[in-house]
């Protein structure tokens, strides 16, 4: 069996549409900053048994809002592609998970 050679991939970073965020990470990546895990396999299985926890919908709840929120949500989750049910369940996990912030008026 022939051993396959992985081309380099070539790109230009002003050609990538990339946010801020994922351009300081490939600068990151690409000094040479980043590390390969020791123990990977065991990582992962645990980085996927924490998804599945934290992802699971095992309560349910009811709220009330008005109407014309419910719809603005509505059209914010058509816009993204999602139920709305899921970006309101997205929204109040990452509230929980202290990724959203209450904004100071």
């Amino acid at each position: 069996m022939k051993k396959q050679t992985q081309k380099k991939a070539t790109y230009k970073l002003k050609d990538l549409k990339l946010d801020k965020e994922e351009r300081e990470m490939l600068k990151s990546f690409e000094r040479g900053e980043w590390e390969t895990v020791a123990n990977f396999e065991e990582e992962l299985k645990l980085a996927k048994e924490t998804a599945r926890n934290s992802l699971r919908k095992d309560v349910r709840i009811n709220i009330r809002l008005s109407s014309i929120d419910l719809t603005h949500i509505k059209q914010r989750a058509a816009y993204e592609g999602l139920p709305y049910q899921s970006l309101i369940a997205s929204v109040l996990h990452m509230y929980a998970a202290g990724h959203l912030k209450r904004c100071k008026s």
